[in-house]
């Protein structure tokens, strides 16, 4: 669909308030994606989320006590769903020793606790692509 704004689904792994995930849905809206806001915590209903939304993009919000076998079960998922094309980032509460390791998994980038919103906007503009049906 030409013309077709980028779609973003937002879900998170751990437990924790939202209120920093709605800031960086009305962000990402604000600068032209349509944002699916979920409070989705299970990579298998993220997943599915995702391919009933028809999104470009998956944004995960990492709170403490994230166990990130959950990454490498979503991109598993996604690879199963043949919905490689879906790009995932991750960003918040994560040890630095485990940020190579969801990169390895398949994660495209992960944004540290002091990210700006207008980074996070910045970065999506230049990297998520709209996928052609």
């Amino acid at each position: 669909m030409p013309g077709r704004k980028g779609r973003i689904l937002l879900g998170k792994l751990g437990e924790g308030h939202k209120g920093t995930q709605l800031k960086l849905a009305r962000s990402l809206s604000e600068a032209g994606f349509e944002v699916i806001f979920t409070d989705l915590q299970d990579p298998d209903a993220i997943v599915n989320s995702a391919l009933q939304e028809s999104v470009d993009h998956i944004g995960i919000t990492t709170l403490p006590g994230t166990d990130i076998q959950a990454f490498q079960e979503l991109m598993k998922l996604l690879k199963e769903e043949e919905a490689g094309y879906i790009t995932v980032t991750a960003g918040g509460f994560l040890k630095e020793s485990e940020i190579p390791r969801i990169k390895e998994i398949g994660v495209m980038e992960f944004f540290p606790l002091g990210t700006t919103f207008d980074e996070i906007v910045s970065w999506s503009k230049e990297n998520i692509t709209v996928k052609h049906i």
